[in-house]
């Protein structure tokens, strides 16, 4: 390698829902970070990394900004701040047809004395959803409320514009050697990638019901001699009654979680996968420190 290289960290931020976790993975091209429907399911600060050029991009894909109420939620919105302070370029990513939206302002109030002396650029998602007039308006809108380095208009989901985004973050990187190897594309334990898989398959299945009310940890892994892999987790929910709806008639509501969540690990990683589900009860978990762990997150952020 030259002494051209470049490498750096990109923070992506935005409300919950904005695209973010759809972005960093088309930008990296595995599925790292996990991409629902649901608000709030990046609850780690999950790092990426992107190739271009002779440039190394390493984002972290923050949980998005909204306002906390309970502590999982104050811990989640300070790695999201932790996580733009520390990176070298911030990307703002803001939803076409929603627009500046109480939260957005909310988000550029804070930019100004958060990322003070930061480059942070514009992402605007999700174009394809509003008309060109529409577009520049908001462009506009916003560049007067914060001087933005660049604004792109791109759509994650079909990957339009994603292309010069990368390109230019590659540029504004630091020179410098690459942070990680090249064939790595994530830098969360093996053990924590399976089990936000495993959570993503039941925040689909249960919609409503109980997707902040769970956490799912990766007890086991063990490698076998015939190249497979077996994998044991555990499902902690708060009350009994829960363990009834994650479990279902006859078990159904496991096992197809279950089967769903062993697809994608053996896709993710190329080899057969034997995925083991316990539910437990743990009505406190969202007040214990070690869980925060486990999510990457800091347990005394949580405190109001």
């Amino acid at each position: 390698m030259t002494s051209e290289t470049r490498a750096g960290f990109v923070a992506l931020i935005g409300e919950p829902n904005a695209g973010k976790s759809t972005l960093l993975n088309r930008m990296v091209g595995a599925k790292v970070s996990i991409v629902t429907h649901k608000v709030q399911t990046t609850r780690a600060r999950i790092r990426g990394v992107a190739l271009e050029g002779a440039s190394q991009i390493v984002f972290v894909d923050t949980p998005g900004l909204f306002r906390p109420r309970r502590r999982l939620d104050r811990a989640m919105v300070a790695a999201a701040w932790t996580g733009a302070a520390d990176a070298d370029v911030v990307v703002l990513m803001i939803e076409a047809h929603r627009g500046v939206t109480d939260g957005v302002k909310a988000i550029l109030d804070s930019l100004g004395e958060r990322a003070a002396g930061q480059k942070v650029a514009l992402a605007i998602n999700k174009i394809d959803r509003v008309s060109s007039e529409v577009l520049l308006g908001l462009t506009k809108d916003l560049n007067e409320r914060f001087d933005f380095a660049e604004t792109f208009m791109i759509s994650a989901e079909k990957g339009y514009g994603v292309d010069d985004l990368r390109t230019w973050l590659a540029a504004e990187l630091p020179a410098g050697p690459w942070l990680y190897p090249e064939d790595q594309i994530a830098d969360l334990p093996m053990r924590m990638i399976a089990a936000e898989m495993t959570r993503e398959k039941l925040t689909l299945r249960l919609h409503q019901e109980l997707p902040y009310q769970l956490t799912v940890e990766t007890e086991g892994w063990e490698e076998r001699k015939d190249g497979s892999v077996k994998i044991d987790q555990i499902i902690y929910v708060m009350r009994d009654g829960h363990k009834g709806i994650l479990l279902g008639k006859k078990g159904e509501t496991i096992k197809g979680v279950s089967q769903a969540a062993r697809g994608e690990l053996e896709e993710f990683l190329g080899r057969k996968v034997h995925l083991f589900l316990q539910v437990k009860v743990r009505p406190n978990w969202l007040e214990e420190k070690d869980r925060y762990s486990e999510m990457g997150l800091d347990f005394k952020d949580g405190n109001s």
